[in-house]
């Protein structure tokens, strides 16, 4: 009997291949850090000149809107999660956080009033959570476990970018073309990323099955039944005895486990030494916005093109060194990238400060200028040893788990609550960061502000040293040891 197969959709191939898949779910993360800073220079503008508050106020408004998002995206992450492990798609979640995205930026850039700036901010702060959540989930789906540290860290590399890139463009565009068109640089973001999500096809969801494949496996199942049948009576004598270790089984993978993902994962001191590399990053990057700027200005009377260029310079070493940092992780695990990363970065943010600065032994006089700037170029570089070790370090946990417990996470996996893990310190860090060293700096001054920063780094490299081991040994060194089929901790 002829039996028809359905057609695959147009442009399949491409359209649900890994690459094209990856390169949809960078381009949501690039907008989400790219939109969380790029309200920063227009804020001032929109507050004094469309709201019409007084200047006082400027400062009180901005760090609240900056915290609210930091706050929003911790209370509603893990349910965000939480809820996106249970769908087979990524796609239709992609499509409806954006649309959320989109009309929360629109909210603002729109405001007259302030309640309707906070109202559009809220809205924005959610679906930008779970933005991230859902695509950065989509994106570990998609990696091969050979290729991870690549993929991961030339996709993380052009991530990171949208930090300095959201305010920056923002501000030159307001500068130059005014209110409207800095706000339409956001919106042509999101469309592009809309229409790459609309395209894309999740290679989650099933793959069209023809009917020829149904009937074949009716029949298949008819002409077995007779068999089945006097199979029957042998197996009820042995149910009794393999049903308790059915039940041990079925315990092991349920997905609905008492302890659940967060239990499993916070237990596991990789997560939590991962939990500080991401939290401590996004302080420090976050701290440059803020700080940077005024104590270049202070000590060097440099203006915004050199501070444009320095921040350049803390973010092309990540970009072109992306790929071959990822290959050295796959290749030779997080242990010492990491590790030599965080090292270098702990005197340089010591070195930094120097410049300007009366210590006990003098002042820099001469060569200030380039000390600093060698001192930024070397944190560029060391940044781009340290950046995403710690979504890289939980990735590999949780697929080392998950392959031996498929079911450990529920029949889905646990990729959206791992994003959730990795994208909560971040968005805390990126709000913490500008909170303390802009406190810190006014407190004590840039120098041991710097110092302060200095300890913190030092402090993960010990972390980084003690627990960080993901690449060739997640498949069965040191990992494996440490953590358990059931996420329990092993001596």
């Amino acid at each position: 009997m002829a039996v028809g197969t359905q057609r695959l959709p147009w442009g399949y191939t491409w359209r649900s291949s890994q690459s094209f898949i990856i390169a949809t779910a960078t381009i949501s993360l690039f907008s989400e850090c790219f939109l969380f800073g790029f309200i920063v220079p227009i804020l001032p503008y929109m507050l004094e000149t469309r709201l019409h508050l007084d200047p006082s106020r400027t400062q009180t408004f901005t760090t609240t809107l900056l915290a609210l998002y930091g706050v929003i995206s911790l209370l509603t992450a893990p349910f965000i999660a939480h809820f996106a492990d249970k769908t087979p798609s990524r796609k239709i979640p992609l499509l409806l956080c954006l649309a959320a995205c989109s009309s929360g930026t629109i909210l603002v850039a729109s405001a007259r009033a302030v309640w309707v700036l906070m109202a559009g901010q809220v809205l924005q702060s959610l679906a930008s959570s779970a933005v991230w959540i859902v695509a950065f989930a989509t994106l570990v789906d998609n990696v091969d476990g050979e290729n991870k540290g690549k993929v991961t860290g030339t996709a993380m590399s052009i991530v990171g970018t949208g930090i300095f890139a959201g305010p920056m463009v923002s501000g030159i565009l307001l500068e130059l073309f005014g209110y409207w068109p800095a706000w339409s640089a956001a919106l042509l973001l999101l469309s592009v990323d809309f229409f790459a999500r609309l395209v894309m096809i999740d290679n989650r969801s099933a793959v069209p099955v023809s009917s020829d494949s149904n009937l074949d496996a009716d029949v298949d199942a008819d002409s077995n039944e007779h068999e089945s049948q006097e199979r029957t009576a042998l197996l009820a004598d042995q149910q009794s005895d393999t049903q308790t270790t059915a039940e041990g089984q079925k315990r092991d993978t349920n997905p609905e486990s008492p302890r659940g993902f967060y239990s499993i994962m916070l237990r596991n001191p990789q997560i939590v030494a991962s939990i500080c590399n991401s939290l401590i990053m996004s302080t420090i990057l976050a701290s440059f916005d803020t700080t940077l700027p005024l104590h270049v200005r202070a000590v060097f009377g440099w203006g915004s093109l050199p501070v444009g260029l320095l921040f350049l310079g803390l973010n092309l070493p990540a970009i072109i060194l992306g790929p071959a940092i990822g290959w050295t992780r796959d290749h030779l695990g997080l242990h010492w990238p990491t590790t030599i990363g965080w090292a270098l970065t702990t005197p340089l943010l010591w070195l930094m400060a120097v410049p300007g600065e009366e210590l006990p032994w003098g002042k820099l006089e001469k060569g200030g200028q380039g000390v600093f700037i060698g001192a930024i170029v070397g944190l560029g570089f060391a940044f781009a040893l340290t950046r995403g070790a710690g979504s890289f370090q939980m990735m590999s946990v949780v697929h080392d788990l998950e392959s031996k417990n498929p079911a450990i996470f529920g029949p889905y996996g646990g990729n959206s609550r791992l994003s959730s893990l990795t994208e909560v310190p971040f968005t805390v860090g990126m709000v913490l960061g500008p909170l303390l060293s802009g406190g810190f700096s006014e407190l004590i001054g840039y120098y041991y502000m710097s110092c302060i920063l200095a300890v913190a780094s030092l402090l993960v490299t010990v972390s980084s040293w003690m627990y960080l081991t993901a690449g060739p040994g997640s498949k069965g060194g040191e990992e494996r040891r440490l953590v358990g089929e059931d996420g329990n901790i092993s001596s």
